[in-house]
């Protein structure tokens, strides 16, 4: 299951890049689109990390990392392309594909730190509680890291181009949502361990090792 895990992982990751174009509104909040998906990638290394240990973990968020790197290559190639004369959607493609580099390096940058962050934090708490209180590292390492996440993110992305108790509300409406979402996914990360220990007991290869 760990490559299944990790290509969820990836393609979450890859997909909260293109949504976070659309914002949208819940109740005072507004949000990018990629708040409903980039904070469950916290869950998916979390149950890396119980059930395959910390460098699985660690090697999930590399693999997102260099994936991203890959993906904004050949997404800046296909943006450079000369468009086909029928072709009359180049203006919109660009608005909704092409990031400006200092989004793209906010991303990158909060994203590896807090990334790792989370693997560390929740591995701290499983060597000290053993298999005990999941639920207890699932939610301080998803919601320390994605402090960080979020400060680091839209402080790079937007200090200096918003007023600063627009910043300021931007990351404490993101950081609420992402802190509300951990502990809704709660649940689903006991039921995703308890269901992949039990397949990797009854596998044939037994539980995967990844080196």
């Amino acid at each position: 299951m760990y490559i299944y895990f990790s290509a969820i992982f990836v393609g979450l990751l890859l997909l909260s890049n293109i949504l976070s174009v659309k914002l949208f509104e819940m109740g005072s909040f507004i949000l990018p689109s990629a708040a409903i998906v980039y904070v469950i990638t916290y869950l998916m290394t979390d149950v890396i990390g119980e059930v395959y240990g910390k460098a699985a973990a660690r090697k999930t968020v590399l693999a997102g990392f260099l994936t991203q790197i890959i993906a904004m290559v050949f997404i800046y190639i296909s943006i450079q392309l000369p468009p086909a004369p029928d072709f009359h959607a180049q203006a919109e493609f660009e608005q909704i594909l092409g990031g400006s580099f200092r989004l793209i390096f906010a991303s990158l940058t909060s994203y590896v730190i807090s990334q790792n962050l989370s693997v560390s934090i929740f591995h701290w708490f499983k060597h000290k509680h053993g298999k005990k209180k999941l639920w207890l590292r699932n939610n301080l390492a998803t919601m320390s890291s994605q402090f960080i996440d979020t400060v680091l993110f839209i402080t790079i992305a937007f200090l200096g181009i918003v007023p600063t108790n627009v910043l300021l509300g931007m990351i404490v409406s993101q950081y609420i949502w992402k802190c509300l979402v951990a502990l809704l996914d709660t649940p689903f990360a006991y039921i995703l361990v308890k269901w992949t220990r039990k397949y990797e007991g009854n596998s044939p290869d037994h539980v995967i090792k990844p080196s």
